[in-house]
């Protein structure tokens, strides 16, 4: 099981660092959204 998960892991290294990001980015709206009403 745990080949498979390496193997899983190592196939899929691009989108994984994409999904990453992606998901950075919106925690970044997301904590900038809250603030927002702080703001006006």
């Amino acid at each position: 099981m745990i080949k498979q998960v390496k193997s899983t892991l190592h196939a899929s290294d691009a989108t994984l660092v994409q999904d990453a990001v992606g998901a950075v980015a919106l925690v970044i709206m997301l904590v900038g959204a809250l603030h927002l009403p702080g703001l006006v």
